[in-house]
């Protein structure tokens, strides 16, 4: 990455800013180089901020050691990394009950604070937490948003017309969002990035979180996972092919999810109880990581390969989550699926609506390909205003009665 190039601007920049003006702590979580420590550094100039990565030995030890008299200097503190020290969180949680000024720790992490036990608990009512998910592909464009996904809920027909497809489509589904790998010279560079970042998460960060003897296991694990990109998880069967006891393939699943590498997308259903009991969806946070995990490398394999449509909809789902992250009223993001077996890929959750969106790889939507979509209206009624199929065609138009076609350009935010 060329350091002299200033950095694409990102979405959840303006959100970050506008809860320091708010809170006495903000968080800001993600998996590793999704660009947090940029995105700090931006948010260091105005007003000054006292900068401490815990990845920098001699800090780690100061927070380990004296917590409290590092976390006492009267400038606002930015601290990276910093699920590396529970006890400089617990310091400042006490910082922030003797004084609750807003801005005064920025924080961040590439691990799940849940893990750190009563840490998060204790920040309750004290922080606001945000996710920096890798690049959209508005944000890969230096447009630093997202899709329109407040314009298509509200009123889909407003995008009816010619939308220009996106081009190098499989390019954008093998490379991903990683910024080293968006702004890396060419695909063997992006080969040898992800070669890097997986090899590092599983010598140095996963340790971190927690002791795994067997790395090799470890891979196999994120290797069956990434196969399974965008299908029901059946975690006897993902153990079985893993070759490991089920309770280690629960905690090797839970520990992606901790580092934000994995998502689980929980199921539809009006008793939120039941959410809880269905099999969710597997994604990784990253179609060009899942990808490489999965062996698939070129644009030949990758046509060939089962996952492309699964990865096109990672591609909508991390757009989706982006979206979602900054989304003012807020939104739920699901997966619906029923008793006789027709699956809508999303549902976007939003106050007392659902709004169903299916993703398909095809130009030319027919009505088999929305077929889920007529089910899920009808079951749900005026609750479900309207449903939405993207496809990666040209044309926005209406497919049926309440149903959509967006192309996935559109979606996306292509035009800007």
């Amino acid at each position: 990455m060329n350091r002299n190039t200033p950095p694409l601007p990102r979405r959840l920049t303006a959100a970050v800013a506008e809860a320091l003006a708010g809170f006495p702590v903000v968080v800001v979580t993600g998996a590793r180089q999704t660009g947090k420590s940029t995105l700090i550094h931006e948010l260091l100039k105005t007003p000054r901020r006292e900068y401490h990565s815990l990845d920098d030995i001699d800090v780690l030890e100061r927070a380990e050691a004296e917590p409290d008299a590092l976390v006492s200097a009267a400038a606002p503190l930015t601290f990276d990394e910093i699920q590396r020290s529970p006890k400089l969180l617990h310091a400042v949680k006490r910082a922030v009950d003797r004084d609750r000024r807003p801005g005064r720790f920025l924080l961040s992490g590439s691990a799940n604070l849940a893990l750190l036990g009563s840490v998060s608990e204790s920040l309750a009512g004290r922080a606001v937490y945000l996710t920096l998910y890798p690049f959209t592909y508005a944000e890969r464009r230096g447009r630093g948003g997202t899709g329109p996904w407040d314009g298509i809920l509200e009123d889909p027909g407003a995008f009816e017309g010619e939308h220009e497809p996106i081009a190098g489509l499989d390019a954008e589904l093998l490379g991903g969002g990683f910024p080293p790998v968006v702004l890396a010279a060419d695909r063997a560079q992006h080969r040898a990035w992800l070669n890097g970042y997986v090899r590092t998460y599983l010598e140095r960060d996963l340790q971190m979180l927690a002791s795994i003897h067997n790395l090799v296991d470890f891979r196999r694990l994120m290797r069956m996972a990434a196969l399974r990109t965008g299908a029901l998880l059946n975690q006897s069967e993902l153990s079985r092919d893993a070759g490991l006891a089920q309770p280690t393939a629960h905690r090797y699943l839970n520990l992606l999810e901790a580092s934000y590498l994995l998502h689980r997308l929980p199921a539809y259903a009006v008793n939120r109880t039941k959410r809880l009991v269905k099999s969710p969806k597997l994604y990784f946070c990253d179609s060009g990581l899942a990808a490489h995990l999965a062996g698939i490398e070129t644009p030949a394999g990758l046509e060939s390969s089962a996952l492309k449509g699964p990865l096109l909809e990672s591609l909508v789902l991390g757009d989706l989550l982006a979206w979602r992250e900054t989304a003012a009223p807020g939104a739920e993001i699901l997966y619906w699926r029923s008793v006789s077996g027709d699956e809508v890929d999303f549902v976007i959750e939003r106050g007392s609506k659902v709004f169903p969106v299916e993703v398909k790889m095809t130009g030319r939507p027919r009505p088999a390909d929305f077929k889920s979509l007529r089910v899920f209206l009808d079951e749900y009624g005026k609750a479900a205003p309207h449903a939405v199929l993207v496809h990666t065609g040209r044309k926005a138009e209406r497919l049926a009665d309440r149903i959509w076609g967006i192309p996935l350009s559109a979606a996306l935010g292509a035009a800007g």
